[in-house]
C-alpha cells in the first residue's frame, strides 16, 4: 500500500532543520503484515530526543529511515501466526520486539532481547528485512517500529493492547517517556519511601522520572537541568527541589541540600559530563542510573576505588528495566488516578509536515513532547 512518512533523507545535516529540511515527507510503499507481524494506524506518535540524535549523528542508522519509536494506533490487519491482535485493537508500541526464547526474555528482561538487538540494530524487523521501501529500494525502521507515518508493520511482540477509552495521544507517551522514566524509577528498585533522588536531564523521561519519584514516595526530589523553564516544570510534577547545574555551585549546592549525597541518582541526557554530574551527586553507598544514549564514542571516568570503598553502584536502564506488557498497563493505571499527570508532559500536537521544525524546538530545549497528530 502507499502511505505517507517522514523519511530521513541525511544524518549530521546542519540546523535549523525546518530549512535544511534532512526530513522528507513523501509517499513510500508499505507491506502488509507477514507471519506474526500487525498493520497499524498511526494515531499519534512523540517526538524523542532518541530520534534526535539519529538526526544529528550522535547515533548513526542505515539510511533512508523511517523514524519514530513512541506511538499508538489501532490494528486495521493481522498477519498469520497472530493471535494475541485483532482489528480494532488500541495498541501502544514498544521500541524493542523480545522474542521471548533467548536468555535475556527468558530471564524476564525483554528489553535486552538479543534478537530485537540485532534487528534494532540493522533497522530491520525482528523478523527480518524491511516492509517499507521507495522506487523498489528499502527503507529502513527505527526500532522495528517507524511510526512517523502514516501506517506501520510491527511484529506484534513489540504491541501492548490498551483500553480503547485512552486518549490515543496520551497513551503514546506510555511506549518511551514513561516506560523508560517511570521504569527506570520504578523497577530499579532504589527509589522508595522517605528516600532522597535527583533527576538529572528534564526532557520528556526526565519529567516522568520526576512524577514517578513523587508517586513512589521519596521525599526529596532534586530535579536537576541547565533550563530554567524545564525546572519549573519539574516542579509542578513533583520536585522538591532544583538545581541548575550550568551554574557555578551547582554541585555543592546538591550535597548541602542532602548532607553529602541523594541517595539514587538518575541519568536521563545521553551527555556523560551530566552522567558524572550524576554519578558524584550520590552520597557514600548511592547508586546512579542511567537511561541516557551518549555517542557510542563517548567515555565515562571516574575513580574506580570509589566503587569499592564508598559501595558506590552505577548501573544501565533500557526500555525502563521493565515489562512492557506489565508495566504500561500499570503506569496507565496510575495516571487515571492522577498519579502520573503524563497529559503535563505535552508541549503541543503537530502534524507530519512540522516535523523538521519540531526537531530544531527539540534540539533548542523549547518542546518536551510534541506529539504528531494523524488524526
Amino acid at each position: 500500500m502507499k502511505i505517507k512518512a517522514a523519511v530521513l533523507e541525511e544524518i549530521g545535516r546542519p540546523g535549523p532543520y525546518a530549512e535544511t529540511t534532512p526530513i522528507s515527507i513523501c509517499e513510500v510503499d508499505l507491506e502488509g503484515p507477514r507471519e506474526g507481524e500487525v498493520l497499524i494506524e498511526m494515531s499519534a506518535a512523540g517526538l524523542c530526543h532518541s530520534d534526535l540524535s539519529v538526526v544529528n549523528g550522535d547515533r548513526p542508522r542505515q539510511l533512508p529511515m523511517v523514524l519514530g519509536h513512541e506511538s499508538a494506533g489501532i490494528v486495521r490487519a493481522v498477519g498469520p501466526g497472530v493471535q494475541r491482535f485483532q482489528p480494532g485493537d488500541h495498541v501502544v508500541t514498544v521500541f524493542v520486539a523480545s522474542c521471548g526464547h533467548c536468555a535475556p526474555c527468558r530471564s524476564g528482561r525483554p528489553a535486552l532481547c538479543e534478537p530485537g538487538a540485532v534487528a534494532n540494530g540493522k533497522g530491520e524487523m525482528i523478523g527480518g528485512g524491511t516492509r517499507l521501501s521507495r522506487d523498489g529500494q528499502p527503507i529502513y525502521h527505527m526500532t522495528g517500529v517507524a511510526c512517523f507515518a502514516e501506517y506501520a508493520t510491527i511484529s506484534q511482540n513489540s504491541l501492548v493492547r490498551i483500553d480503547p477509552e485512552i486518549p490515543l495521544h496520551i497513551a503514546a507517551l506510555m511506549g518511551c517517556a514513561v516506560l523508560t522514566g517511570a521504569g527506570a524509577v520504578f523497577n530499579s528498585g532504589d527509589v522508595c519511601p522517605g528516600c532522597s533522588t535527583a533527576v538529572v536531564g528534564l526532557g520528556g523521561v526526565g519529567l516522568s522520572a520526576v512524577m514517578a519519584a513523587y508517586a513512589a514516595g521519596a521525599e526529596t526530589i532534586i530535579a536537576v537541568d541547565v533550563l530554567d523553564d524545564k525546572l519549573e516544570i519539574a516542579r509542578q510534577l513533583g520536585a522538591t527541589h532544583t538545581i541548575n547545574s550550568s551554574r557555578e555551585g551547582a554541585l555543592e549546592e546538591l550535597r548541602d541540600l542532602t548532607a553529602g549525597g541523594v541517595h539514587t541518582a538518575l541519568d536521563f541526557t545521553g551527555n556523560v559530563n551530566a552522567l558524572r554530574f550524576a554519578y558524584d551527586s550520590t552520597r557514600r553507598g548511592g547508586t546512579t542510573i542511567t537511561a541516557g544514549l551518549p555517542n557510542p564514542k563517548a567515555m565515562f571516568q571516574i575513580p574506580a576505588v570509589g566503587l569499592t570503598a564508598e559501595e558506590r553502584t552505577i548501573k544501565g536502564s533500557y526500555l525502563g528495566s521493565g515489562v512492557p506488557s506489565r508495566d504500561i498497563p500499570r503506569f496507565l493505571g496510575l495516571h487515571a488516578q492522577g498519579r502520573l499527570p503524563v497529559e503535563k508532559l505535552m508541549t503541543s500536537r503537530i502534524r507530519l509536515e512540522e516535523i523538521n521544525a519540531g526537531f530544531d524546538l527539540l534540539h533548542a530545549g523549547k518542546a518536551i513532547r510534541q506529539v504528531i497528530d494523524f488524526s
